[in-house]
């Protein structure tokens, strides 16, 4: 049961490549922002620390304003490989002594697959809320959901993550979250 279970002290929130050209390729970005927005809220309820990448951001822009406005303190990587687990992004998380890794972004098939595939490959417990990626296509959103299970993620969903991290209401937390839940 350790796999399913998240501890804030422990986890580490990826935001990957949810930048401005890229995303606007993306039906379903506004369900990917309003997710994000949530996780990053919590991350800051726990301070949890939070790694944000950007691909190739002289052509693709920076993180888009509904994303960089929930942002409190980070760590940006830039990078041009598809997967983030660059020697710069490794070195980031490595700094955190966390294990967990909660991963939005863009796109699935892709930036969030190889990356999920690579945290897992060298040790890490990933967790994917499937509501805070986006595919330009429903099948490769479809067909990396399934890899990246195959993978040994946690293909899990947004409210499940925050309530997880929670734990229980009554909380100053749970006070400060619960109005975002919508």
């Amino acid at each position: 049961m350790k796999k399913l279970t998240l501890k804030a002290e422990d986890t580490v929130l990826l935001v990957i490549d949810l930048q401005e050209k890229l995303m606007k390729a993306m039906k379903d970005r506004e369900r990917v922002y309003k997710n994000t927005a949530l996780l990053l809220e919590t991350a800051k309820q726990f301070d949890i620390p939070v790694i944000v990448t950007e691909q190739y951001p002289r052509g693709l822009g920076k993180t888009v304003p509904e994303v960089a406005e929930h942002l409190a303190e980070h760590s940006c990587v830039e990078k041009t490989s598809f997967s983030a687990c660059t020697p710069d992004f490794n070195s980031v998380l490595g700094d955190t002594k966390r294990r967990s890794v909660i991963v939005t972004g863009s796109e699935t098939h892709i930036c969030v697959f190889q990356t999920v595939r690579d945290l897992v490959e060298d040790g890490f417990q990933v967790y994917v809320p499937r509501d805070a990626v986006c595919s330009r296509t429903d099948e490769n959103y479809e067909n990396a959901l399934e890899l990246m299970r195959l993978a040994g993620a946690v293909v899990t969903n947004t409210e499940t993550v925050v309530f997880d991290l929670l734990k229980q209401s009554g909380t100053p937390q749970f006070k400060a979250i619960s109005p975002l839940v919508k």
